[in-house]
Order: C-alpha cells, then structure tokens, then sequence
C-alpha cells in the first residue's frame, strides 16, 4: 500500500520487520559486519548485492532506515544523515561547490563562516548576494557548474525567498540549487517540489524537536547524494547508530509537533503586533509581513520561528530577554521549549553594526522560538517582560 501522507509514512518508515514484533527497529550499535565467505564480502564492496560493511561508510541499518525516512519526508529519492547541521552542509558545498557558489540572502552564521573562512580559502569562489539583488543571480552564475545556496525562511528576519524561480534562473544557466529548510521543516515547505535539487537541515532543530540531538540531514535524488555521501565518509561525519535511531524515534511526532509549532507561533506574532513596545514583527503568517504572499505560495503552514523589534533598541531588547521567565535565554532552535536569543549578540555577533542594519537586523531585535508550552502562557511572559 502507497501511504502518502508525511505522517503515515514516517510512522510506518522500517526497512525490514523485526523478528520478535516490535514497531520498530532495534538500534545497531555495531560497526562491522561478518560475511559468509569472499565472494559475499565482494558483491558487497562492488555493488553486486545491498549489504553493511563499515559503519562509517553509511551502511549500518539504524542510519539506513533513518535516511529512508528523511527522504520520505522531503519526497526525495535518496538521503544522507550526518553528525551535524553543519556537516552536511560542508559535505554539499564540497561536493557541488568547488566550481563557484553563489548565496542569496541572509544565512546562518556558522554557514557564513564556514564560506567566507575556508570554502574561500580552498580557492572555491564564493559570491554573496542581498535579497535585494536578486537581479544579478544571473550574472553572477556565468559558466555552468556553480551551485545557488539561500534559506528560506532566513535567519533571523524570516525573509522568504522564490524558490521556484530562483530555481528556474539557476537551470537556465546550468546551476544547482540547494535551500536550507530547517526553519520551515519538511511539513511546512517542499523544496524539492518547487524545484530546488538539494534540500538541507540542521536535524537538531525541528526533526529532532527535543534539543538533546546533534545532527544534519540531505535530501536529494541518489545521482547528487553519491558524491556527498563520498565527502562524508572521508571526513567522518556520519551520524552515530544510536543518535540516529533517537532522530527516526523523534521524526515520528515531526508532523503533530509541527501543527502546534506553527498554531502557537501565529498566536505570539497576532499578540505582539498589537503591543505598544514592539515596533515590528517579522513572521510569514502575518498579513503584514513583507513576503506574506509568497509564502503563503510554497508553504503550508508558517513555522515555530519568529522575530520581533523591541522599542528602544538593543538595551530594550537585553533588559527584555533578560526578564523572559518561560522564555529560555539560549542559542539554537525547534525543540518543544520556547528559547530567546539576541541576533547581534548570538549569531550575527560577528558581523559589524553596519552591515547588520544593512541585513534588517535591527539593535532591539528578539528572535525568539516558540515552543509547545500553552501559548497563554507564553504571551503572558512576553508582556511581563515587556513591562
């Protein structure tokens, strides 16, 4: 039976039925694996037959079944699942970068580190882009090869981007596309549907949901996952048996979790549009917002993520994040605890105040998380706090 729902299908993700009758698949802890005889080992080794060999090559049945099921939530044919966010993000630059790569918009700041200090000086031309300068792509792009990297939404002001027709433009000139999905999740936004060819997330965010896991995932078709999976193995960035059998445990509440990511986060946003000391919100699902329309295009719900401009600047800002009580004053994102963080002090702490402003990240901006606590709650400690 063809199960097509995002739900069904990840609940029911196993790749072969356990002899004792459980749901779900033991965790293989183990790192090699014994052959009958040569020939079987080689048929293996040389893709005569499907078999595990060597955990870190990827061939080990808890990571195997997890990437049946990222792929699954992406509608992607083939997927790669890493110890980090950022070591699948390194393993895809390296693999469909080196010809030049060209970013759109505001990115995470780790990815921009990782593109401005080394993707640089590995002699890999890197070109960033403004929002704004969309119009240039084309030119940019020039020989065919290069590879469009963007977010969507993008940190921290929730920027959306068109997929499709950032895509159209990159085909044309013989590009690859890769967006990074982890604000919205695979529940709220189909890249690859809309046209892009690599999708990427931190799985410590939302597929993970809890904020006790470190890992990365890529969906894409098996033609442009084979020479990522390469860059992974030789720089050992495979995910481990165990954290990868707690992601497949995590990916089966991704969906419901989802729905109350997304009901809370458009309470929060409706409530803090209408107080007197935020001077602006920056979320997707509202009507107000500058890219309303577009996401309303290629998303299906608007996410947990969002960002407010606390009146009276940076000082305002600390002094209210400070005073959060359910809200967590921490870094990262996605899991069922609602978390606060300060862009220009966190993760665009080491751009300067002008290019900053120049990103519209304003001095008394807030991104904050919005979990799944009561959401009453949870706006409750936002006027308290703003008080």
């Amino acid at each position: 039976m063809n199960h097509k729902g995002p739900a069904t299908r990840i609940i029911h993700n196993r790749r072969h039925m356990d002899q004792f009758g459980s749901p779900y698949s033991p965790v293989y802890n183990t790192t090699t694996y014994r052959f009958e005889n040569t020939a079987a080992l080689l048929d293996v080794i040389e893709g005569r037959s499907e078999g595990n060999l060597y955990t870190r090559w990827g061939t080990n049945p808890s990571i195997r079944e997890l990437e049946q099921g990222l792929a699954g939530l992406e509608q992607a044919e083939a997927a790669l699942a890493f110890g980090s966010g950022m070591a699948a993000i390194s393993a895809t630059l390296l693999a469909h970068g080196r010809k030049g790569i060209v970013c759109v918009g505001d990115l995470y700041g780790g990815t921009q580190e990782l593109l401005k200090n080394h993707c640089m000086a590995l002699g890999i031309p890197v070109t960033f882009l403004f929002r704004e300068e969309q119009n240039r792509l084309a030119h940019e792009l020039g020989e065919s090869g290069k590879l469009v990297y963007f977010e969507t939404p993008a940190n921290p002001n929730m920027a959306i981007l068109d997929i499709r027709a950032i895509a159209e433009t990159a085909h044309q000139h013989g590009a690859l596309v890769a967006v990074d999905n982890t604000f919205a999740s695979p529940i709220n936004q189909q890249p690859l549907v809309l046209g892009a060819d690599l999708v990427l997330h931190s799985a410590t965010k939302y597929l993970s949901g809890h904020s006790d896991i470190t890992a990365g995932a890529l969906m894409a078709s098996a033609e442009l996952a084979k020479p990522v999976a390469a860059w992974r193995k030789n720089l050992g960035q495979l995910i481990a048996p165990e954290t990868a059998a707690l992601l497949s445990r995590s990916l089966r509440t991704l969906p419901v979790r989802i729905r109350q990511h997304n009901e809370n986060a458009m309470a929060v946003a409706e409530a803090m549009e209408q107080h007197p000391k935020i001077t602006k919100v920056h979320y997707p699902g509202l009507p107000s917002f500058e890219g309303h329309d577009l996401a309303k295009q290629q998303m299906t719900g608007f996410g947990g993520m969002l960002s407010i401009e606390v009146e009276g600047g940076q000082q305002a800002a600390v002094k209210v994040a400070d005073s959060l009580k359910i809200f967590l004053l921490a870094t990262s994102l996605g899991g069922v605890e609602s978390l606060v963080s300060q862009p220009s002090a966190t993760s665009h702490h080491g751009l300067s105040r002008e290019e900053r402003l120049k990103r519209g990240i304003g001095d008394g901006m807030l991104r904050l998380s919005v979990g799944l606590e009561d959401v009453e709650d949870l706006i409750a400690d936002l006027n308290q706090a703003l008080s």
